[in-house]
């Protein structure tokens, strides 16, 4: 019986957004395969953490694509890319926690794109005079990706709503982000 590496991808996935710090065993079993089939399709936990950051990043990077970052205003391309990001927030979620991916020479240059995509949003926004100019699009950036994150447990941990999702996502960066009149 040949085993799907991107069905198991996705169950250890959904495993490790839900417990982090789950065994390998434990992966295995909610791929429903053995450990040692786990560990044919990936040596060790840095490999599955490895390939699961792949399999963000794609998603990131087709969430990017579908929410037409250029089209419209700025505020309308975030609500756009939240609602895209949504199904991936979990993983996304469990990565962003993952500080090796993170740290050293080996950084996956994926995320440097994905980051550049997000600024480049804020920037118009900032250039539109739709957003504050006093927050950096790094800060912004990085902000998005914590409340993407915070939103994901929020969920995952029932203590929020699956519809508020993306409401609370949006209104709360972007109350943060809007650019004031000054009166």
């Amino acid at each position: 019986m040949a085993v799907d590496p991107d069905h198991v991808l996705r169950s250890a996935a959904a495993l490790l957004t839900r417990k982090s710090t789950a065994t390998m065993d434990e992966v295995a079993k909610a791929a429903g395969i053995s450990r040692a089939t786990l560990h044919r399709l990936f040596a060790g936990r840095d490999a599955l953490v490895r390939a699961l950051e792949s399999l963000g990043i794609a998603e990131c990077e087709a969430a990017l694509d579908a929410a037409r970052l250029d089209e419209g205003t700025a505020s309308e391309a975030v609500r756009r890319l939240v609602r895209a990001i949504e199904p991936a927030a979990g993983l996304l979620a469990f990565l962003y926690t993952e500080n090796q991916l993170f740290e050293g020479e080996e950084q996956n240059p994926g995320w440097t794109r994905i980051d550049d995509r997000i600024s480049a949003l804020f920037r118009r926004g900032q250039l539109s005079g739709e957003f504050r100019i006093d927050l950096t699009p790094a800060w912004l950036t990085e902000a998005l990706y914590g409340l993407l994150a915070s939103g994901a447990w929020m969920v995952h941990s029932g203590k929020g709503a699956p519809k508020d999702f993306q409401h609370m996502i949006v209104e709360l960066l972007l109350g943060g982000a809007l650019r004031r009149e000054e009166s």
